[in-house]
Formats: C-alpha cells, structure tokens, sequence
C-alpha cells in the first residue's frame, strides 16, 4: 500500500474511550495498560540528573529504549481497536496515541508501506515536543537532536506494528533552530547506517555487565533453592520465604514432617522440593492420596498383601512404604485415612517397621514419612477420627503453607512463571499480561489457590491473541465493572456509561442506520426470540405490552408506506 495523498487522521474517539480514570483509587488506564500523569519538569529533572551523572550519550540510550518500550505497548492496541480499518487509520493509532498522552503533535507527512513486500518510507512532523521544552529550557539551543523519547517511541511501534525492525532518524529538531521536529523512518536493512543505528536500542555495557552479574547471582540462588522437577518453588512475599526457610531446615535431618494448607496450595511440590532437597535424592519419591483410595483397600496399598490374603490377591504385593525403601512418602489428605491404617502408621512411625495383610513377619522399611492434609486434624481428633497419639508423632515439625490471598507479592512473579510453562506447552506466545489483569489478580480472593491460578493463566494463554497480553476478560468469566471516566474531543473529563453507547453510537454510524430503524430491528428481533409472546418480548425490551403493541402497529405501517 502506497499513500500518495495522504488522508487526515481518523477519528481518536475511540482511542479516548480506552482512556478511564478511577480517581476513586487513583488509577488511569489506557485500555489494560495503567497509565501515569506526571509533570514534564519532573521528567525534565529526571532527564537533567540523568546527563549530570551518566553523560549526555548514555542518557540518550536509555531514554530511546524507555521510549521504544512504550511504543511496543501501544503497538498492540492498533490491530485491536481498528481491526477492520486501512492500513493507514490502523497505524494512526501510534501517532494519535502519542497525542492523546500528551508527548507531541503529530503531522504526516509520508506514508508508504508495502507489508508483503516488507517496504516501509514515513516521515512525520512533530510540533510541541514536551522533550524539545524542557531540554532547551535546561541547557539551551543544541547542535543535535534531543527528542529522544518520541524517537524510540516511534521506532518500538512501527518495529512492534510491522512485526520486523524499522528504525527512525529525527532529521530536523526545534532543539537546533529549525522551524518543525521531523523524523524519518526506514527498514533497519534500508539505513546504511542501520546498525549503528540498532545499537542504540542496545542495553549499555555497564548495564549487560550488571545484569550479567545478576543472572549469576540468580543461578546461584536458584541452586540453593527448593525444586523439584518442575523447577524451583516461586514466591517471595514474607509469608512463603517463612515456609520454605522452615522447609530448608527440615530437609537436612530426617524428621517427619507435617503440611498443612487449604487445597491448591501446592503441598505436594513442597514435599517434592524437601525431597529434591534432602540425601534422599537419588531414591524413590512415592505420593498417595489416602482420599482416594478405597476403605477396604488402603492396608493393603500402603503396606502391602500376600498371595491369598484377601479375594483376588493371587500374588504377593509391595505397599507404598516398600516402594518408597530408602526415599520419602508423601501421604496426600492424611485426614481421611482410616482409624485400622492409622495405628499401622504409628508403628511404622515409631519402629520403621511395616507387616503385609496376611504376613506373619515384619519389614524393615526406611522411609521418610511427610504427610499432608487441608483438614483440622485436633478438631478431627476430638470428633473421634483422628488418633491423638498419631497427631503427636506427626506434629513433631509442622509447615503451613500459606493461602495466595496471604502472599500477595508472590502472584505476580508465579503468574509469569506459569504464563512461561503454558506458552511453551501449546507453543504459543503472549507477551506477558496487561495491567488491569495483573491488578485483578492482585485482588482476587484465590479460594482455589495456586492450582486456581494455575487454571486462569493456561485459560488466558489459549484465548488471547499471539503476541499480544493477556487481559483480565481472558482469565476471569467477567472483568471487575465500575462506571469510567474518559475523555471527550474537548479534553475535558466525562464519566461513561457501561453499556458503551459510543462503540453502539459507531456501529450506527458504520452501518449508517437511523433511530427509527434501530427501534424496528429491536423489536422485530425481540418477538423473534420470543416466539411471539409478545409479553415476553415487551419484558425483555423494558416495555408495557400495550406499549410494545402500539410499536409494533406503528412499525407496520411503515412497512406499508
């Protein structure tokens, strides 16, 4: 596509409607993403501290790259809110976005881009550039360009919009006396200069040598850490570093150990990482859940049988603890093993010795016994179905594992790590998650836990589009609702409705209907879908039937004119 005569700018109402503000919390978001009003003097100062300690070059780097990054973000709205547009209207978006947060005037100039081909010619004036103002009030007329910012913005959304790298040059700056800001932008492969042009966007070498030096501490730490074979447990909040701290002790001796926690905590990979994390490594880790196995059978499972010891028992058979000779036991939803089995356990517990059904010897068994349940064993206890003595001897080390809600600092760092493990398992990509999902989640009661969580990402992976994030309607049935405050043409605050007349107002537009014919269509659908019952459908609409009959005789005598 080649634009010769360029068009003006579309319409940015519908950009403005993704604009909310939630002055009753303090948020602004633009569509998923949370935005931030500041003043362009503390960005000025930001910027001004910045050549003062790190040098004028350096500071431009990292200022491209800020402004790159925030250009990648909004590239991903484009497709979404004008996905039906041109070519141009849906590029139209970066540059009216970055006029509608405040950063520059934009003018196009040129716009020639052929996406089959991989072609790409813009040149874009900019008027009023917020970095130009607070750049020359601080150090005066320059001798090169100082837009910044707007520059790696331009660069990151084109780059994310075409999905290949387009770099751009600002060729005039108001900064050096010329009358306009002008940039153009090309292909990487079409700057002869282009890759001392991409290295601009690269981290800086004292900055590689700290990450670096932070990937290192990182790998070593994440050795030291619990893991087992679906990698290290993730958390950080006060409450699970408790937990595993106590965990960490624990694996060093051979004390029994008891976890509790409500279900989907994930007690099962914490006894897997005391495991991995104990001299009992390299032998067996054997889990069962008491809950489902049958009454009649779980001697017989955890212990053993001989041949004949029961009907159908045509062959002796190794329990669960001789599996688990010289590793570790989990014994899953302890609560709900029966009294007969308890006192087995005891014995194993106290003596290390185990008796098949239908044997006459004992067995030395040398096992590590870890148990855990979500029930309240003392209440289960003084109800009669729990032994006091088997709670003594398990009770030695207890480990509650905190419920999500309680680790608020680890949804985050675990929803990324999940979000890594789904994308790999449906071989999908999705570049992380939108704000307002990040935030529903930080509020979200979690009755399910981490396996919860767990559920929502996988969900959010398969329904949101490639490379782009996930947002909160993706992981939850309905996203939280609250009455916005947007932004009308006149910048001036306005609150909108929820049932987002201006998306119902366009769609008229579009399809260039009138009200008249908008209440017709309603109507015949709403007696459509209610077979005829017109009082159904008058319920439906909000109406009397008297009311709806006296539009239906009206609409019919339009028909006939």
């Amino acid at each position: 596509m080649i634009e010769d005569a360029l068009p003006p700018l579309p319409s940015d109402a519908d950009l403005r409607r993704l604009v909310h503000f939630s002055a009753g919390d303090g948020r602004i978001w633009l569509a998923g993403q949370r935005m931030v009003l500041i003043h362009a003097a503390a960005l000025g100062s930001l910027r001004r501290e910045l050549m003062q300690t790190i040098g004028r070059e350096t500071t431009r780097r990292v200022l491209m790259r800020s402004g790159y990054a925030a250009g990648e973000r909004d590239a991903a709205l484009a497709r979404q809110v004008r996905s039906e547009a041109s070519l141009f209207e849906m590029f139209a978006v970066g540059p009216q976005l970055h006029m509608l947060e405040g950063a520059v005037q934009v003018t196009a100039e040129r716009f020639e881009a052929d996406v089959d081909q991989g072609r790409y010619h813009g040149i874009f004036r900019w008027d009023h550039s917020w970095e130009v103002e607070t750049h020359v009030r601080d150090f005066g007329p320059q001798a090169e360009p100082v837009c910044w910012m707007l520059l790696g913005y331009a660069s990151g959304y084109t780059s994310a919009f075409f999905g290949r790298p387009v770099l751009y040059k600002e060729v005039a700056c108001c900064a050096c006396g010329d009358a306009h800001c002008r940039i153009e932008g090309r292909p990487l492969a079409d700057w002869p200069d282009g890759e001392a042009m991409a290295r601009d966007y690269d981290a800086d070498s004292l900055l590689v040598r700290l990450e670096d030096l932070h990937s290192q501490v990182e790998t070593l730490r994440s050795s030291l850490e619990p893991a087992d074979d679906l990698g290290p447990l993730v958390g950080r909040s006060k409450a699970f570093t408790g937990a595993v701290d106590l965990l960490r002790k624990a694996a060093v001796t051979q004390v029994t150990v008891l976890l509790t926690g409500e279900t989907g905590v994930g007690k099962e990979r914490f006894a897997r990482a005391l495991h991995a994390m104990s001299a009992r490594a390299d032998k067996p880790f054997v889990a069962v859940n008491c809950a489902a196995l049958p009454g009649e059978l779980i001697e017989s499972e955890l212990f053993g049988a001989e041949k004949g010891a029961y009907t159908g028992a045509g062959a002796a058979r190794p329990g669960r603890f001789e599996r688990a000779n010289g590793g570790t036991l989990m014994l899953d939803e302890l609560g709900e093993l029966p009294l007969p089995a308890q006192a087995k356990l005891l014995r194993v517990l106290q003596h290390g010795e185990i008796e098949r059904l239908g044997a006459t010897q004992v067995r030395k068994v040398d096992v590590r016994v870890i148990a855990a349940t979500n029930v309240d064993l003392e209440a289960a206890v003084a109800a009669g179905r729990f032994r006091r003595d088997l709670l003594y001897r398990l009770d030695v080390y207890p480990i509650r594992i905190p419920p999500l809600r309680e680790r608020a600092d680890d949804i985050e760092p675990l929803a990324l790590h999940l979000l890594q493990r789904f994308c790999a398992l449906h071989d999908k990509r999705v570049t992380g998650f939108t704000d307002r999902a990040l935030d529903a989640m930080r509020h979200h009661p979690w009755p399910g836990n981490v396996r919860e969580l767990e559920n929502l990402i996988e969900r959010g992976v398969i329904l949101a589009s490639a490379g782009e994030p996930i947002d909160v309607d993706a992981l939850f049935a309905a996203a939280p609702t609250s009455t916005p405050v947007t932004v009308n043409a006149s910048g001036e605050l306005e609150r909108r409705s929820t049932d987002d007349s201006g998306a119902l107002y366009d769609e008229l537009q579009r399809r260039q209907l009138s009200l008249e014919a908008l209440e017709d269509a309603l109507i015949n659908d709403a007696v459509d879908r209610a077979a005829g019952n017109l009082s159904a459908a008058a319920r439906a609409l909000g109406l009397t039937r008297p009311q709806l009959s006296y539009r239906l005789q009206r609409l019919r005598e339009r028909a006939r004119r």
